[in-house]
């Protein structure tokens, strides 16, 4: 995912907003910021998520572990993804997806 960061906000790159129509990648991302959840302050991370839940992607895999594969997070994660009518995918770090 390409993103421009910017003073006071962020805008998506021409190629990123073809992988989520418009008005999704500006919302999604703001849905995540709820308490207990992604921080404000973490909008990639965000829309790093965002982007795998609306995609359908199986497992996201990140060794983001303080605002993606962290296990206070995930619940609240995968409750607003569900709450917004998608399933969320895996948030785990590769080694927890090879654990036996």
């Amino acid at each position: 995912m390409i993103v421009s960061v910017r003073a006071g906000g962020w805008q998506p790159s021409k190629q990123s907003r073809f992988l989520m129509p418009p008005l999704m990648l500006c919302n999604w991302p703001r849905l995540l910021h709820k308490p207990g959840a992604v921080p404000t302050e973490a909008v990639v991370d965000a829309t790093h998520i965002a982007i795998a839940t609306v995609h359908g992607m199986a497992y996201l895999l990140t060794w983001n572990c303080a605002h993606i594969a962290n296990a206070t997070m995930r619940t609240r994660i995968e409750t607003i993804c569900r709450s917004e009518g998608y399933e969320p995918p895996v948030l785990c770090t590769p080694e927890e997806l090879m654990e036996d």
